[in-house]
Parts: structure tokens; C-alpha cells; sequence
């Protein structure tokens, strides 16, 4: 398996390599050269465990990593998740939620990043180099991301933050975190202000290589590739059935491209529902084609309060044919006009149903949810649940995706349920704890001067 960019300026790299470069030189994204077809083979994952299940569907993709020594590498990504499942599915109503919380920072992320932290510990050593991550969070990217490396030789991590945007718990997990290669930066601004930061120093070739900047974001394809193992869970965990519908919280669009891809791989996944909050970008392009920045509007479901889902572009890429030149053009027209149309909506455009879901629906599904369930949800949860009600056929199971456990928001939930006992022992012993963070301007000359500085003084 080889690898190459959605705007065709990179091609033909190995597995480790797009690992490593994260955001493509060309400012394209990383995609494989290939999608391997699984159906011959998915009887035989039907009664894996988690880890077992992992490390088979993304074999496929490695083209340069011994498999036992890739199977050992996988194993101990999850080791330190707290069910024995590690994704519990369970039947709440209608629906089915597959809880992907269980991991060290309680978010959906330490899926992904428990195993990428393991993934560039394994590709350094072999090569004998460093790596400074940079990465920009809404939320739960930050804190899984410096749990997977933290104290890591060879790793430095800076990860950029809205300021006062993130929930105070979220912001506690990340600057509780004092080792010497975690660097917590705090933006004002948005989430799309960081992410920017991030594409605008990332383009910065000289910079970029000099340093040896690497992505734990979506940008990397590796997080999207273990992020589609919960998919192919949720199936054998329902028993295997002919077909299923998912819905999916999402914001950046990685959560629910990898669902895009398990589906390409042969997976009997019927529909992906994508469920947004009032930044409703995505749930807009699948109504009209049209993908139209708007303001930022800040929720009570924060990782979603995001205008440009990085992870888009890929999609777009198999939309449009795998054609790099008419993705790299659609891009472009965006980044001119803030605004670019979709012309042919046909083909893999009808796998996805979409909706946008206010604050206050979220809230009242959160507390319907537990009278009626007894399942307390975090908010994001909320908005997949609400969606998925809509969207339940009484012949095809759905499953909702559940992104954070709902200690991360406890503002949110004590508006829904207030009488409800909501605490994670975990978060509690982050009480009092020491923080560190440091404000910087959102400019990238003054993120390439700390992260030049911090590198310097680290020697």
C-alpha cells in the first residue's frame, strides 16, 4: 500500500512516511493509493476482541511495519482503556450507543491517539529522529493527544486552544500535564483561528522540515484509519447484521469519514447520519452541495463548534473521482470565496443523511434520554441521539456514536438534569492540581518563534 495527496503533489509514499508528514506537503491530505476490499475475510473478525480486531483491519493499510510487530504495537494502544470491551455497545431505546470513552482522557479520541502515540514511539526509534507535534484542539484532541506521548523520548507536543472556549474540565486535562515535551499554547479565538495557525505553519515547507513538524489531528491519516475499527465493531458487536445505519457526532468530519471509508472497504454500513450542532457547514453541503463558511456560533457541545472540517477534503477527493486536480480547485475556490458548490451530487453523496441540532434540543434530548432510558449522555452524544430518532428504521439497527463521557460536561448536564450525580474519578483527581499554559498571539511568525525556542532550549 502506497500513498499519495488529494491535490496530486505527493504520491507513492510508504505507510510510516505519510505518518510522519501528516499534512501533505502540497496542502493536500493523505490518502491511500488503494482501498482494500475486506468482505472476504469479515466473517472471520466476527468474534475478535478490540485489539485483535484493530490490528486486522488496518494491516491492509501497512506496508512497512512487521504485522507481529504491528500486532504488539496495537495491543498496547488499548491496554490502558477501563471496559474489557473497550467500546461498549449498549441498547439505550431505540438505538444502540457504542460508548468510546473508556480510554485514559474519556474521549473518543484516545481511540485514535493511544495508538498513533504508540505508532510514532515505534517509526522514531527505527529511524533514530525526533518529532515536534503540533496539533490545535476544540476540546478532547488536546488532552488524548498529550496522554498518547507525554514523557515520550523524541516527541516535543504543542497544542493550541480557543481560550475560554473549551470546557473548563477539558482545559484542566491538558495543562495538568507538566512534563517537559507538552506545550499547552491558548489562542483567542476559535477553533478554526488554531486550526488555521496550524495549515498556515504546516505550509511553511522550510520551517516545517527543519523542525520535524508532525499532526496528531484528523490531517493524519493514520488517526482516521484506527478511528474505522469502531465501525467494523459496532457491526460484529449487533451480531453481524445484512446491513446497519450509524449516526455520528462530528465536527471536523473525521469521525464520520472513517465510518465513509469502512464502507468503501466492503462493510454492510447502510447510512451514516452526520449529526452537527448550529455550525452546521457539513449538514448544509449535504442539503445543497454548497460548502459555505459562516461565524463560529459557540454551544454547549464545543468540539463541534468548528466552520472548516479539515478532514472534508478527503471525502471531496473520492466524490469527486479521486480526481486531485478538480479537488484541488474546489479547495481553492473555498479559500478564495468562502464558499465552493458541488455540482454532481450522485454516487457516494447518497450514504449520508445530515441535520443540525440547537442547544436547547440538545439539552432536552440529554434529559429525555435519561427519564426515558436512564443513560446519561454528554452533549455531543445528545446531538447524535437526537438525530438518530429521526432517522431509525424499524428494520435496520442504528448505531449512535458517544464521544465523551458526560463528566467532561457537567455544565451541560446539570442544565438537563440537575439532580443527577455526574463525576468521573478520574477528572476528580485533576482537582487542584498545578496548570501550565502560555498565550501567545494568533500569528503564525509568533508560533514558529516559541516553537523554535522551545526546541532550542529543550537541546
Amino acid at each position: 500500500m502506497k500513498y499519495r495527496s488529494t491535490r496530486g503533489g505527493v504520491e507513492g509514499i510508504s505507510f510510516s512516511d505519510a505518518v510522519m508528514m501528516g499534512l501533505a506537503s502540497d496542502g493536500g491530505l493523505i490518502v491511500p493509493e488503494s482501498i482494500p476490499d475486506v468482505r472476504s475475510v469479515l466473517s472471520q473478525w466476527s468474534t475478535l476482541s478490540y485489539p485483535e480486531l484493530a490490528a486486522q483491519v488496518m494491516q491492509p493499510f501497512v506496508d512497512d511495519i512487521d504485522p507481529e510487530v504491528f500486532e504488539a504495537l496495537v495491543a498496547r494502544s488499548y491496554a490502558q482503556f477501563q471496559h474489557v470491551d473497550t467500546a461498549p455497545l449498549l441498547p439505550v431505546g431505540n438505538v444502540h450507543v457504542l460508548e468510546l470513552f473508556h480510554g485514559p482522557t474519556l474521549a473518543f479520541k484516545d481511540i485514535a491517539l493511544q495508538f498513533l502515540g504508540e505508532l510514532f514511539s515505534h517509526i522514531l526509534a527505527a529511524r533514530g529522529s525526533e518529532l515536534n507535534i503540533l496539533g490545535a484542539t476544540s476540546g478532547d484532541t488536546g488532552s488524548a493527544a498529550i496522554a498518547g506521548v507525554r514523557g515520550k523520548p523524541g516527541i516535543r507536543i504543542f497544542i493550541m486552544f480557543p481560550e475560554g472556549r473549551t470546557s473548563p474540565i477539558q482545559e484542566r486535562q491538558m495543562t495538568t500535564v507538566l512534563d517537559d515535551n507538552v506545550y499547552n499554547l491558548s489562542i483567542s479565538g476559535s477553533f478554526d483561528d488554531c486550526q488555521n495557525l496550524l495549515k498556515t505553519v504546516f505550509s511553511d515547507l522550510d520551517f516545517k522540515e527543519r523542525f520535524s513538524l508532525g499532526a496528531v489531528n484528523s490531517v493524519n491519516f493514520a488517526r482516521v484509519l484506527a478511528q474505522t475499527v469502531y465501525y467494523f465493531w459496532s457491526w460484529s458487536r449487533l451480531g453481524c447484521p445484512k446491513a446497519f445505519d450509524v449516526t455520528v457526532p462530528t465536527g471536523n468530519f473525521g469521525n464520520i469519514f472513517a465510518g465513509f471509508l469502512a464502507k468503501k472497504m466492503g462493510l454492510p454500513l447502510r447510512k451514516l447520519v452526520l449529526a452537527t450542532n448550529q455550525n452546521d457547514i457539513l449538514a448544509r453541503f449535504f442539503d445543497s452541495g454548497v460548502y459555505q463558511r459562516g461565524p463560529v456560533g459557540f454551544s454547549n457541545s464545543p468540539a463541534m463548534d468548528i466552520q472548516v472540517a479539515s478532514n472534508f477534503e478527503r471525502y471531496l477527493y473520492y466524490q469527486l473521482g479521486e480526481d486531485s486536480n478538480a479537488c484541488r480547485a474546489f479547495m481553492q475556490n473555498f479559500q478564495n470565496d468562502g464558499q465552493a458548490v458541488l455540482v454532481d451530487r450522485s454516487g457516494a453523496f447518497d450514504w449520508f443523511s445530515a441535520g443540525s441540532v440547537s442547544d436547547q434540543q440538545t439539552i432536552e434530548c440529554l434529559r429525555s434520554t435519561w427519564t426515558e432510558s436512564g443513560y446519561l449522555a454528554d452533549p455531543h452524544t445528545a446531538v447524535g441521539l437526537h438525530l438518530a430518532s429521526q432517522h431509525v428504521d424499524a428494520n435496520i439497527p442504528m448505531v449512535c456514536l458517544a464521544t465523551a463521557h458526560p463528566a467532561k460536561f457537567d455544565s451541560a448536564v446539570a442544565q438537563a438534569v440537575p439532580s443527577v450525580s455526574n463525576s468521573h474519578p478520574t477528572l476528580d483527581r485533576l482537582e487542584g492540581q498545578a496548570t501550565r499554559k502560555v498565550e501567545i498571539p494568533g500569528d503564525p511568525e509568533a508560533l514558529k518563534a516559541f516553537i523554535e525556542a522551545a526546541c532550542q532550549n529543550a537541546r
